[in-house]
C-alpha cells in the first residue's frame, strides 16, 4: 500500500506560536513538511528566538521550510487544496480528500490572494460561524482527511504509542 502524501502551505504566517501549532498537528497526522511564505514568521522568531516548547517528539522532524512560492517551489506531484471562505469553495465535510495533497492556508490576520485560488486544484472550507484560528483549522482539516482515509485502527497499539507516560487509563469491559 502506497503511503498517502501531505504537505502543509502557510501563506506569510505572522508568529512561531501558531506555526509550533501547526508543526505540532503536522506530526501527530503524519504530514511530510510544512513550507511558507512571506517574511513575518522569520522576523518574529529572530526578535523571540526561544521558540514556545511542542514537547512533543512527533512534530521533532517536521521541516518548516520557507519558499517564495507555494505553488512553484512545493513538490508537483501534490494536489493543491486551499482553504478559505472563498465563494463557490466546497464544504470540508462534502469533500473527498486526494491521496497527495498540499492543503494552503492563509495567514492568521488575512486571507490568500486570488491568483492562488485560482491555480488550486480544489478550494475547501470549514462550515464555521466565523473563522478559527490557523493551527485550529489545520487539525480540523487534517483529522478530517485521516477520518476519510483507508487507514485502520483498531487494537492497542497506536494507543501505547502515543500516549504519554501520564496516562495508563483502559475502559470498561
Amino acid at each position: 500500500m502506497n503511503k498517502l502524501k501531505a504537505s502543509i502551505g502557510l501563506s506569510n504566517p505572522k508568529n512561531p506560536e501558531n506555526v509550533n501549532s501547526v508543526r505540532r498537528a503536522a506530526g501527530n497526522f503524519c504530514v511530510d513538511s510544512i513550507f511558507y511564505t512571506g517574511s513575518r514568521y522569520p522576523r518574529a522568531v529572530r526578535l523571540n528566538p526561544e521558540p514556545p516548547n511542542m514537547s512533543r517528539e512527533v512534530s521533532r522532524d517536521i521541516p518548516v521550510i520557507g519558499v517564495s512560492c507555494l505553488i512553484n517551489d512545493t513538490p508537483k506531484e501534490l494536489k493543491i487544496v486551499c482553504v478559505e471562505f472563498a465563494e463557490d469553495a466546497i464544504p470540508l465535510p462534502g469533500y473527498q480528500h486526494p491521496d497527495n495533497a498540499l492543503y494552503i492556508f492563509g495567514p492568521e490576520d488575512g486571507t490568500l490572494s486570488q491568483a492562488l485560488i485560482d491555480k488550486a486544484d480544489a478550494v475547501v472550507y470549514v462550515p464555521t460561524q466565523g473563522c478559527m484560528n490557523l493551527a485550529a483549522t489545520v487539525n480540523v482539516v487534517l483529522y478530517d482527511r485521516l477520518t476519510k482515509s483507508s487507514q485502520c485502527f483498531e487494537g492497542n497499539e497506536l494507543i501505547f504509542q502515543s500516549r504519554d507516560t501520564n496516562n495508563n487509563l483502559k475502559t470498561k469491559k
